[in-house]
């Protein structure tokens, strides 16, 4: 399964890679069909964004060849799959609004492009999720969780054991001390009375 990982993480990334790559060296080109959606989802979003298309345009390529390239080497592949696939739905609707468009060739072709990225963006969601095998947080949580409730029910039981036996312990020392106690003053009485004259 490893070796399957090793593969299949460079191929979902090449697509970012050599996309960002390309539009780093043509920026104009993309920023002129994305610009009008792409500066409405950045005023939108809660972090500063530059307004201008280009710019906008630069950051997501260098976005999509940081992360597929972290991908691609398997470094933090959970969050590098998770910043692609963010970065891919914007970009799909900016670059790819089929619905927009009235030339049934250009449409067509714009609703290809459209649903080859939201396949890619399912890959990159199971991607994501791809836990290697090794439990998921949820499930580590959750474990750890009922483990340490199962500890501490162990601990509080074992904490009333030892309480009950000390106390037991205290009772036969406390009934000792007590008869010890008792038969040294009935010693004294029977000294005292025997030096008492008839």
């Amino acid at each position: 399964m490893s070796l399957i990982r090793r593969l299949a993480r460079p191929m979902l990334a090449s697509t970012f890679i050599a996309g960002g790559v390309d539009a780093l060296r043509n920026p104009k080109a993309r920023a002129d069909v994305a610009g009008p959606v792409a500066t409405k989802v950045a005023a939108k979003l809660p972090m500063k964004l530059p307004q201008d298309p280009v710019d906008l345009v630069r950051l997501d390529a260098a976005v999509k060849i940081g992360a597929g390239l972290a991908l691609a080497m398997g470094r933090f592949p959970r969050l590098a799959s998770a910043t692609l696939a963010a970065s891919l739905v914007p970009t799909t609707f900016a670059g790819h609004p089929f619905w927009q468009e009235q030339d049934p060739a250009r449409r067509n072709q714009q609703r290809v492009h459209f649903f080859k990225n939201v396949s890619m963006l399912g890959g990159l969601i199971l991607a994501a999720l791809d836990t290697e095998g090794e439990p998921s947080l949820r499930w580590r949580a959750r474990h750890a969780a009922q483990h340490a409730s199962k500890e501490t029910h162990r601990a509080t039981r074992h904490a009333t054991r030892e309480t009950r036996r000390a106390t037991r312990l205290a009772t036969k020392e406390a009934q000792r001390a007590a008869w010890r106690a008792t038969r040294a003053a009935e010693h004294a009485r029977e000294r005292i009375s025997s030096r008492l004259p008839g």
